[in-house]
C-alpha cells in the first residue's frame, strides 16, 4: 500500500527566526490557521490552530528572511514527530511541518 504524508497549509506567521546552518538559510516560524463554522444557534465559531514549521532554505523555499510575524504564507510539507523528555522526566511528542516549499503571499 502507498503511504502518504503531506500538509498544505495557508495562514499568518507568529513568532518568526532564522538561522543559518553551514551556508544554508534555515527558518522557524510558527503559523496560525482557522476554520470557521457555524454552532446550532448560528453563531460563527472560529477556531485557532498553530503549527510549527521548519524551512531550509532551497529551490522552493525562497525569501525566508522575508518571513515576519504577520506575513501570509502558503506552506506545502510533511509531518514530523520530534519526541523528548521534558523536566518533569516524561516523555512528551510534538508534531512539526518540514516544508518542502514556502511562497510568501503578502506581494
Amino acid at each position: 500500500m502507498e503511504q502518504l504524508n503531506k500538509v498544505e497549509l495557508c495562514g499568518i506567521v507568529g513568532t518568526a527566526r532564522t538561522h543559518t546552518v553551514g551556508d544554508t538559510l534555515v527558518a522557524r516560524f510558527s503559523l496560525a490557521t482557522n476554520f470557521a463554522s457555524m454552532d446550532a444557534q448560528g453563531f460563527p465559531i472560529i477556531e485557532t490552530t498553530w503549527h510549527s514549521v521548519t524551512a531550509w532554505e532551497g529551490e522552493r523555499c525562497r525569501n525566508l528572511s522575508s518571513i515576519t510575524k504577520g506575513s501570509h504564507v502558503f506552506v506545502q510539507g510533511r509531518l514530523r514527530c520530534q519526541r523528548y523528555i521534558g523536566t518533569d522526566g516524561f516523555e512528551r511528542s510534538c508534531f512539526e511541518v518540514v516544508a518542502q516549499e514556502v511562497k510568501l503571499l503578502d506581494d
